[in-house]
Formats: structure tokens, C-alpha cells, sequence
């Protein structure tokens, strides 16, 4: 048998995954972990729905783009499903990828997207933000890499949240 205080947070949060039986259970698995798992200032989970990356839930030390649409051409949360790869970025202000007017009134100076991909396409990503330069270790990577992917296991069997029809 196991302690509790044997298993580390990651592993707390992939069981958390593993035994998800709805979206808001995996949201709120990805919320509660991510942030601190990298030690960031922020994440996010973001959804692509339509060509579209719709930023769901964020931890933050300030608001994001929580509830906000950007075209997955336009923001590097799109181009990480896009291209189906992890992005590291030490300095969002010289990188091309990034839609500087969406960033400048945030926080955000560095960053790391992870796409999350269920039967083996990307449908979404978790981001981590760091508020200095930062560059992502290739455990940070590891760590993010191997939350997106229980995730994208725990999508795969959950059913799929009904989006209601705009009044």
C-alpha cells in the first residue's frame, strides 16, 4: 500500500485524470496542478474548436484571455496544435509566433505550450506562463508533456461536453 505522501503531485494529479468522468473533472485536474507543477505564474487550458482556440480555464496571478476566442492561426496556443509540437518560449517579446498586442498588458514574459491530443490529433493545450525570462527545463517539458497526455487518455473516454445554442 502506498502513503499519500509517497506520491508526488504529478502522479496525484495523472490518477486525478486517469479516474476523470467528465470534462470538468479533467479541467479541474489540469487547473489544479499545472501552475504549481512547473512553479509558473499561470496556465491555462485551452480548446480548439473550429479553427478557433477558445482559452477555457486559467490559474493566474492576474487575468488572461479566460472565455476569450483568437483565431488558431493568430496565437501560439494554435500554433503548437497546428504543428502538433511543445513550444518553449524564454522571451515572448522576440518571437514572431506571438501576437505581441494580445501579451503586452499581461504579465506574461516566457511561456510553454503543450498540445493535448486524443487519438493521437491535438484538441487543445495547456499553457504555463512565467511573469521573468524563463527558459523551460527539459523537466518542466516532461512534466507538462506527461499531463497532456493523461489528459488527452482521460477526453478519450469521457463524454463530450454539449456546447448549448446561442439564445
Amino acid at each position: 500500500m502506498m502513503h499519500i505522501d509517497s506520491v508526488s503531485p504529478i502522479d496525484w494529479a495523472i490518477d486525478m485524470l486517469d479516474e476523470a468522468k467528465t470534462v470538468d473533472d479533467v479541467q479541474t485536474a489540469l487547473r489544479c496542478s499545472a501552475r504549481a507543477a512547473v512553479r509558473a505564474q499561470g496556465m491555462t487550458v485551452v480548446q480548439l474548436e473550429h479553427g478557433e482556440c477558445h482559452y477555457l480555464y486559467e490559474d493566474a496571478m492576474s487575468p488572461l484571455w479566460a472565455g476569450q476566442r483568437f483565431p488558431a492561426t493568430s496565437c501560439i496556443s494554435g500554433w503548437a496544435m497546428l504543428h502538433d509540437q511543445t513550444v518553449a518560449i524564454p522571451d515572448i517579446r522576440t518571437d514572431s509566433r506571438i501576437p505581441q498586442a494580445a501579451y503586452r498588458p499581461t504579465f506574461v514574459r516566457s511561456l510553454l505550450m503543450v498540445p493535448i491530443r486524443v487519438n493521437g490529433s491535438p484538441v487543445g493545450a495547456i499553457g504555463a506562463y512565467w511573469a521573468d525570462l524563463h527558459q523551460a527545463t527539459s523537466g518542466e517539458v516532461a512534466t507538462l508533456e506527461r499531463l497532456a497526455d493523461a489528459a488527452g487518455r482521460a477526453l478519450a473516454k469521457v463524454p463530450a461536453r454539449r456546447v448549448p445554442a446561442a439564445a
